[in-house]
């Protein structure tokens, strides 16, 4: 039976394999940073993962950036869909009462931490005020502009350049629900969709900037994959009838194709010439798409099941790790280095530096940013559409 439209205080039903997808992102994403400040060791280890796997686990953060936005495109287009019945209901206040409710309780925590260990003077977290004062570095954060920040003074301490991919998501939260309710249906929508996706490979190749950080961080960069997302739920949701298990098993082994092209085969696809104008993004963009679609179809039961647990954890509580994982990650090694250990101890300081990011990232969610979104969602409520159209359920 199909499902009615939701209010704000009913939460949507979790989905277990994108939940596993993103538990595998913000792994990669810690793991580079890790990797950026003690590389992964002993030599001997190393030389026996080589460079495709070591690339695939240790080089994969920007990647995992780009599959989050497609993931985000997804979550947020299903979403709208199963609270509102169609995205042309979408109630823009509502919505960005709902978006603000999730993502600015833990930001804002956040920065107030990076404040005060920047008036601290902490030789870690401090920005450089011969490039930026704290005011306008916060001004960027809550701006929704400091990826454009970073592009004009460079790289900023970690803790703050993560942020970078907030700037751009937030960017899409504010005119996505008005591009559902001025588009009138979702197939003008749709349309208008294919923008983005057409301009992204532009502006990563260089034809809007020449500033090489801008071309990986712009707006147009990163909003072909939440355009890829937001298309892959709308054929997702709207499909009229089951497709074929042909049909579903070529559309899955085309996005396992793609995706493990770009993160496992960087070397070939540079020779080849894909990553002119940034094509290899575009095309992990689909790859990932593409799987989406397809376990929503036919949703993997063992993403359910305890194998999969760990990183479905991860995967809960992605936004808070990702975050606050490099307040974990840059202490982490400057205290290993500090002992003095062995090299042969690196695996294990992986391995501590990767779950105590997870620990910090529920820590986060669970005493923090979940109360305090349940209570400001229960300061109003988003009514059900009056008619929904049917949609099938996402439950995993």
């Amino acid at each position: 039976m199909a499902p009615s439209a939701a209010t704000s205080e009913q939460p949507l039903p979790r989905m277990a394999h994108v939940d596993l997808l993103r538990g595998v992102l913000v792994v990669f994403v810690v793991l580079l940073h890790a990797n950026l400040r003690i590389p992964f060791g002993p030599p001997a280890l190393a030389d026996m993962l080589g460079p495709r796997l070591g690339g695939i686990l240790f080089r994969s953060g920007y990647y995992a950036v780009i599959v989050f936005f497609v993931v985000s495109g997804y979550l947020i287009t299903s979403a709208s869909i199963r609270r509102w019945g169609d995205l042309s209901r979408v109630r823009p206040l509502a919505f960005y009462r709902l978006r603000a409710a999730r993502i600015l309780p833990s930001l804002l925590l956040l920065l107030a931490v990076l404040a005060a260990l920047h008036l601290a003077g902490s030789a870690w977290f401090a920005l450089d005020t011969s490039k930026v004062p704290l005011w306008r570095a916060l001004l960027a954060a809550l701006g929704l502009h400091l990826n454009w920040l970073e592009a004009q003074v460079g790289y900023l301490p970690g803790p703050w350049g993560v942020l970078w991919s907030l700037s751009v998501e937030e960017a899409f939260y504010l005119f996505f629900p008005l591009l559902c309710v001025l588009a009138g249906s979702e197939r003008r929508l749709a349309w208008l969709l294919v923008a983005p996706i057409m301009l992204g490979p532009l502006a990563r190749g260089g034809v809007f900037s020449g500033n090489e950080l801008w071309q990986d961080h712009s707006y147009l960069s990163g909003m072909d994959g939440i355009a890829f997302g937001c298309l892959a739920a709308l054929i997702a949701h709207r499909v009229p009838r089951m497709p074929s298990r042909s049909t579903q098993r070529l559309v899955l082994l085309a996005g396992l194709a793609l995706a493990v092209l770009v993160f496992g085969f960087r070397k070939e696809v540079f020779q080849w010439g894909l990553t002119r104008f940034g094509l290899q993004v575009s095309l992990l963009e689909l790859g990932v798409a593409l799987l989406l679609v397809a376990t929503h179809w036919r949703p993997w039961a063992w993403c359910a099941g305890p194998a999969a647990a760990p990183l479905r954890w991860f995967g809960r509580h992605s936004y808070e790790v990702y975050l606050t994982h490099m307040l974990v990650v840059i202490p982490g090694a400057w205290l290993f280095q500090q002992t003095g250990a062995s090299p042969a101890w690196i695996p294990l300081w992986f391995v501590l530096v990767v779950a105590a990011s997870g620990l910090l990232g529920q820590w986060l969610a669970q005493g923090f940013s979940e109360p305090c979104n349940r209570a400001l969602r229960r300061r109003g409520s988003v009514p059900a559409a009056s008619s929904p159209r049917p949609i099938r359920s996402t439950r995993s």
